[in-house]
C-alpha cells in the first residue's frame, strides 16, 4: 500500500480497514469522541458492512503498527448518494495531513463509486474540522439541534457535489486528487 499519494508525512501509511482493526479504532474513537463514542458492536457493523468503505492511517516503523486515524464512508451500490460516517486522528498526530488523506481517500472511493452528492455531519463547536470540509468544497445546508449527545451540541449537516472522475479505479493511495 502507499501512503496516499504523498499526502503522509513519512512513517505512516493509509490502507483500507479490516474487521481486526476494531480494538485500535475503538481505542481511538473513545480518545477522540469521550462524550459520544460509537460502541463497539456500531463499528463491527460498519467495518463488516458491504456498504462501508473504511481506511486507517497507521505507523510503519518502530515496531509493530500503531493505528493512528481512521475514516468510513457508506454509499449503497449504484445510489448515488454518500455519507461521511466518521473521522478521526489522535490528538498526538493532528496538524500533520492525517484528516485530509484520509478524507481524500473517502472521496477518491465515493468517485469510483459514481456518488454524486456526499453528505456528512460535524458538531458546531468543531471549527477546525469545519474548515477542512469547506476547503474540500462542502456547503453548511442544515444543522440537527442537540444532535450530539449527551453533550447537547448542535450538528452542522453538510454537502458536496463530486465531478466525475476522469480516471479509473486504482490500488488505495493511488489516486490522483482532482479536488
Amino acid at each position: 500500500m502507499s501512503d496516499s499519494g504523498g499526502l503522509l508525512p513519512d512513517g505512516l501509511r493509509l490502507r483500507r480497514a479490516h474487521p481486526q482493526d476494531l480494538d485500535d479504532v475503538m481505542w481511538l474513537e473513545h480518545a477522540s469522541f469521550p462524550t459520544d463514542a460509537w460502541s463497539a458492536s456500531q463499528m463491527s457493523g460498519e467495518l463488516y458492512s458491504p456498504h462501508g468503505y473504511y481506511v486507517v492511517v497507521e505507523t510503519t516503523d518502530d515496531g509493530a503498527p500503531t493505528v493512528v486515524g481512521y475514516a468510513g464512508l457508506s454509499s449503497l451500490a449504484g445510489n448515488p448518494v454518500a455519507d461521511v460516517q466518521t473521522i478521526a486522528v489522535s490528538a498526538e498526530h493532528r496538524g500533520r495531513g492525517i484528516g485530509r488523506a484520509l478524507f481524500t481517500e473517502l472521496l477518491d472511493e465515493a468517485r469510483r463509486r459514481a456518488v454524486e452528492e456526499v453528505f456528512l455531519e460535524v458538531r458546531a463547536d468543531n471549527p477546525v474540522a469545519q474548515a477542512m470540509y469547506t476547503a474540500f468544497g462542502f456547503e453548511h445546508i442544515a444543522t440537527r439541534p442537540r444532535y450530539y449527545q449527551p453533550d447537547g451540541v448542535d450538528a452542522w449537516v453538510m454537502r458536496a457535489t463530486l465531478a466525475p472522475t476522469r480516471q479509473g479505479p486504482g490500488p488505495i493511495g493511488q489516486e490522483t486528487l482532482d479536488a
